[in-house]
């Protein structure tokens, strides 16, 4: 989902309408993507907070369970992956499987709250980490690539994309 210019028009429309409606849960565009500059700005990285949240004055995000530094550090070398392949498990074979499907199983439960500081911007919105196609086939959810991954200026293309007539 990172890679613009990969996608497909029904994939762009897609994550645009997803994206869209987030925005505007959470208050709006503008909001929306200076959550996602404070989320680029924090080091060490957000996801590894031992209090599972994130919070700046527009509002926050939290999740219900710890993620460590090791498992982010793992997801991140998956993520790279599963572009290649369209799916975020390797091959049964390789060596790196069952580190990566613990990767998956650790991250898979956790829902991730994002709700607004003021309750009039928006009622906020819950997302997970992954989407599990099938037992061998599981994507990342584009909606926690875009919050944690993406660049800011690929989530800003998606938010205002139109579909060429």
């Amino acid at each position: 989902m990172c890679d613009f210019n990969l996608l497909s028009d029904e994939e762009k429309q897609l994550h645009h309408e997803t994206l869209l409606n987030c925005a505007n849960n959470f208050g709006g565009k503008n909001f929306f993507l200076h959550l996602l500059e404070a989320i680029r700005e924090t080091k060490p990285h957000p996801l590894t907070a031992g209090n599972m949240s994130f919070d700046i004055e527009l509002g926050s995000i939290s999740w219900n369970k710890v993620i460590f530094n090791d498992k982010l550090q793992l997801l991140l070398k998956a993520r790279k992956n599963e572009s290649k392949q369209d799916n975020f498990l390797p091959e049964k074979n390789e060596k790196n499987y069952k580190k990566i499907l613990n990767v998956v199983r650790t991250l898979k439960p956790i829902v991730f709250h994002v709700k607004p500081a003021n309750p009039e911007d928006g009622s906020g919105f819950f997302f997970q980490a992954f989407d599990v196609i099938d037992e061998n086939k599981t994507k990342l959810n584009p909606l926690f690539d875009a919050f944690f991954f993406c660049s800011v200026d690929t989530v800003k293309k998606l938010l205002n994309y139109e579909q060429k007539a």
